[in-house]
């Protein structure tokens, strides 16, 4: 059975460590799981209930609606802005979430990772988005966490897809998720 993982990056930013982490996760993923990283986050309007009737959704998030009802599992990259998740990845949440109770995130399985600079690798907005998308109906795997420290350094001149210890550490994480989907 082939697993399909959705990846929603929290930052927008080309350089980013977080979507190097999403590529090192697609380019290591086991035989069995696809990595599917969203491109186009930074293009889903900020959620307003206003915008969201039903079939009426603005076309960036029904994409983003259509490509988390077509995936097994989440994989949330969260960087650490001022202590907490950005607000990119919150958005995107909050756009799954609805309609409440019946959005395409509940019981979704999902995991959240990151990198970042500081020297807890963003613990903080780690938690605030398994908090966030676990309200909103998300299955977190609890157990399924990886915080990278000191992003810019660590990752100044080396993609986190050449080094060895996170090559490792992701394949451990998908196949965690992977094992938590319900098949």
């Amino acid at each position: 059975m082939s697993v399909k993982i959705l990846a929603l990056v929290g930052s927008l930013r080309s350089g980013s460590h977080n979507r190097q982490l999403a590529e090192a996760a697609r380019e290591n993923a086991p035989a069995d799981v696809e990595i599917e990283i969203f491109e186009g986050l930074g293009d889903v309007p900020f959620y307003n209930e206003d915008v969201d009737g039903e079939g009426s959704a603005p076309e960036a998030a029904a994409r983003l609606r259509a490509a988390t009802a077509q995936a097994d599992a989440l994989l949330l990259l969260s960087p650490e802005y001022n202590g907490t998740m950005s607000a990119v990845l919150n958005n995107a949440i909050d756009w799954l979430s609805r309609p409440f109770g019946a959005g395409v995130i509940s019981d979704k399985p999902t995991a959240v990772i990151g990198t970042a600079f500081g020297q807890y690798g963003g613990v903080w907005a780690q938690d605030e988005a398994r908090k966030s998308a676990g309200v909103a109906g998300a299955r977190i795997i609890e157990d399924v966490k990886l915080s990278i420290p000191g992003s810019m350094t660590r990752f100044a001149e080396l993609h986190p897809a050449d080094d060895a210890e996170v090559v490792e550490q992701v394949t451990e994480v998908l196949g965690k998720l992977a094992a938590n989907i319900d098949g």
